[in-house]
């Protein structure tokens, strides 16, 4: 594949007001990509803004908007390429998630992350999709989750919204092999982001070691840039994937449950 020329993409990044969006849009500035930062949170937008662009001189949009609603994705192309803002890489990283049992959880928050989660990754993935596997080098980088690759008791539909992301991602992978599309699913442990105060847990780490969001993002753009990256790529927690991997099904869902309640 043609090596990535940062200097020359304009890269969407949601969830951009925080944690794993901000470093992403931080460390993109960092290699010469303008960019348009989405979040609801328009001062923090505002900020990172006039950061980045002081910074690294980069053109930086703000589109403050709740991706929760209907039809995300092709909202937000229309009004960018409206404003001649066309994109040539999307990051999908809008997402949060609560720690409780089912039976516990609140339904109207349980649909608003499933909208956030999975409807408008998918809204955008498809309203994008065309114009970035156009482009020479197009960039989709969807952030699932270490806790994509098994169930996950205390977290159940969280966990189930990042296995989606993960197959998802990985399918496109396979669809787009033969583009110039690049395309990787980022599946981060635990991360030290606002992640556990919106989950209303410190605890919903499942027993991995946190790491930094410059960590999770450097791995990621890293692999992006391999010649041959692969479909996803775990940044830290490994050894918990693999080991979930090779205990029958039953064996882990016990342990996921007990690393849960702990």
């Amino acid at each position: 594949m043609t090596t990535i020329d940062y200097r020359h993409q304009t890269v969407i990044v949601t969830g951009a007001s925080s944690g794993l969006g901000a470093e992403f849009a931080r460390q993109l500035a960092g290699r010469g990509s303008d960019l348009v930062l989405v979040a609801r949170r328009a001062d923090r937008l505002e900020s990172l803004a006039d950061e980045l662009t002081r910074a690294h001189g980069v053109t930086v949009t703000v589109a403050a908007r709740d991706l929760a609603l209907p039809d995300a994705g092709r909202t937000l192309r229309a009004e960018l390429e409206s404003r001649g803002i066309h994109a040539t890489g999307l990051v999908n990283n809008a997402g949060f998630g609560t720690h409780n049992a089912l039976i516990h959880e609140d339904p109207d928050r349980l649909q608003s992350m499933i909208a956030l989660n999975v409807n408008a990754l998918v809204d955008l993935s498809r309203a994008y999709i065309e114009p970035l596997t156009s482009a020479d080098t197009g960039i989709l980088i969807n952030v699932a989750s270490l806790l994509g690759f098994q169930p996950t008791p205390y977290m159940s539909v969280y966990g189930a919204t990042k296995a989606f992301v993960l197959s998802f991602t990985e399918s496109l992978w396979e669809e787009n092999h033969d583009t110039g599309l690049r395309v990787l699913a980022v599946c981060p442990g635990a991360t030290n982001t606002e992640f556990y105060d919106a989950a209303g847990s410190q605890t919903a780490d499942y027993g991995t070691k946190r790491v930094t969001p410059a960590d999770v993002v450097k791995i990621a753009l890293d692999t992006l840039d391999r010649r041959s990256a692969p479909p996803s790529v775990i940044t830290n927690g490994r050894p918990l994937a693999l080991a979930t991997k090779f205990l029958p099904r039953r064996l882990t869902v016990r342990f996921m449950g007990r690393m849960a309640r702990r």
